[in-house]
């Protein structure tokens, strides 16, 4: 007999045992991981269960309920105000219009004037981003009593109620560059900033 060909036999039969050793060590590993997986699954189920079942979560999770109802309640009535949208109202409803609410933003503006027009268009797109505040306008030809009252000079003339009492006001477009084509950002920026103490935000 070759002794290399019993060499390389015994070589090929003991690489065949480990190679097969390795595959049932390997198929161990695997089972062993599937069982694993499983005890961590139901152990997982068993601790959803507890979470379930814990009076502290419950108290939590209902709280947070009862907040979103009355957040949802909040959202209707102010609604109901006229909140989360820009309407034009009369000089007649003005005074119910600024004191029914906590916080209203006025625009005084005359319908040819195409700077009313721009000032319109800006804050028909706050007016609903904003619900806790009133956006309204107000025809300044129609409404001489008022105009007169509250100073009204240029158009268009933004004012900002607190309580019924006028407490800031957007002049022209002074404070936006003078220009045309400012964003609504900076709309919403410049009556942010005039209104920190009058807390527009949502």
């Amino acid at each position: 007999m070759d002794p290399d060909a019993v060499k390389s036999t015994l070589s090929n039969l003991a690489f065949g045992n480990v190679m097969a050793a390795a595959a049932r060590d390997y198929q161990k590993e695997i089972v062993a991981k599937e069982k694993a997986q499983a005890a961590s699954a139901s152990h997982d189920e068993v601790d959803l269960d507890e979470l379930l079942d814990d009076p502290e979560l419950e108290k939590l999770h209902a709280e947070r309920i009862a907040a979103l109802k009355k957040e949802v309640e909040k959202r209707e009535v102010l609604k109901r105000q006229g909140h989360g949208e820009y309407r034009e109202i009369t000089e007649g409803d003005f005074l119910g219009e600024v004191t029914g609410s906590e916080k209203v933003i006025c625009h005084f503006y005359h319908r040819e004037f195409y700077r009313c027009k721009i000032m319109d268009k800006h804050l028909k797109t706050l007016a609903p981003v904003y619900l806790g505040t009133k956006f309204i306008k107000l025809d300044a030809e129609n409404a001489p009593f008022f105009v007169t009252k509250l100073g009204i000079k240029t158009l268009p003339c933004v004012i900002l109620f607190k309580k019924g009492i006028a407490v800031d006001r957007l002049v022209g477009f002074q404070d936006l560059g003078s220009k045309d084509d400012f964003s609504t950002r900076a709309l919403e920026n410049i009556l942010k900033m005039k209104g920190k103490w009058y807390g527009l935000h949502d």
